[in-house]
């Protein structure tokens, strides 16, 4: 199979990009490198550092005419959406349109779309939330996700271009980036091995569901053999608060110092949880790695970064 893989060499894509081409398929990467590594980059894949939203990427998935597109590349700091809704409306909204446009004119059989559970359902009236909850983006990143997935709906409609979309709970592990405001996971693991205090934003207790990064690789390699067409949430189905995942990585990485309470992000979602059933019924797919194995995991990851 021929699979095009929008920033695959970002943290959760360039995983999927291993295990698509560990099972013998085509891969082609499609990255601006604005945030992606190239130490990510699979050596197997054959790899264009383009925007997705320019004419040049246009041309390329009408040369390369994939059987699949999996849409990874985009604008992900919920913060900074707030800050430039208009950056946030070009990557997300213009760009997607510019590879569905593509994806459209070459004959493409499926698009597979990372969306994102937490922020396309806003404050949740109901835990875990399924897939028939109501989605009340609460920042410029959410709506711009959920507007992925209603064009997905028209270019499904419209064209029969089927399509899945995948709607990440928190998504952690090897390879997420310390920087910026998103991954508390990999922030927290790379001041606890620089020795520095780390700093919980308000009183701690808002609580996310964090699924590790290989069972998401394994929905996305699911995703590419099922015939479902619509949203799947891919998450564990349990609330974990920033309290506990500090006490869990502060133990994992042997530090014994209390982090730093500072003020609470205003606008920043209180609770979220994703329920799965959806996923194990039509993809088969049901997360394997426990929380704390898949720190343990993460922590030595970086720890092994520091050391090398």
């Amino acid at each position: 199979m021929k699979i095009v893989v929008t920033g695959g060499a970002g943290f959760i894509a360039s995983q999927i990009v291993d295990a698509y081409i560990e099972r013998g398929h085509e891969v082609f990467i499609l990255d601006d490198l604005s945030t992606g590594q190239k130490r990510n980059i699979n050596r197997k894949a054959k790899f264009h550092r383009v925007d997705i939203a320019s004419a040049k990427t246009v041309k390329l998935i009408e040369q390369i005419k994939p059987d699949v597109l999996s849409h990874h590349a985009a604008q992900m700091d919920v913060r900074h959406s707030v800050a430039d809704p208009q950056f946030d409306a070009r990557v997300n909204i213009l760009g997607f349109i510019n590879l569905l446009e593509a994806c459209k004119n070459a004959g493409a059989k499926k698009i597979i779309f990372a969306s994102s559970g937490g922020a396309v359902y806003g404050e949740q009236e109901n835990f875990p939330a399924t897939e028939e909850h109501p989605t009340r983006p609460a920042s410029p990143y959410g709506v711009s996700k959920r507007t992925g997935e209603l064009y997905l709906s028209y270019y499904q409609q419209a064209f029969g271009l089927p399509y899945i979309a995948l709607r990440y709970a928190n998504v952690y592990g090897p390879r997420q980036s310390a920087k910026g405001e998103a991954g508390v996971v990999a922030i927290f693991i790379s001041l606890l091995l620089a020795g520095k205090r780390p700093v919980i934003n308000g009183d701690g207790k808002q609580t996310r569901d964090y699924v590790y990064v290989g069972d998401v690789v394994n929905a996305n390699v699911a995703a590419l053999d099922s015939s479902y067409v619509g949203a799947i949430n891919i998450g564990t189905g349990v609330e974990t608060d920033v309290l506990t995942i500090y006490r869990l990585l502060r133990e994992g990485a042997g530090c014994g110092f209390d982090a730093e309470h500072g003020p609470a992000k205003i606008g920043e979602q209180r609770r979220s949880c994703l329920a799965a059933e959806r996923a194990a019924a039509v993809l088969g797919w049901r997360p394997q790695m426990s929380l704390r194995e898949g720190l343990e995991r993460t922590i030595a990851y970086y720890r092994a970064i520091v050391n090398s």
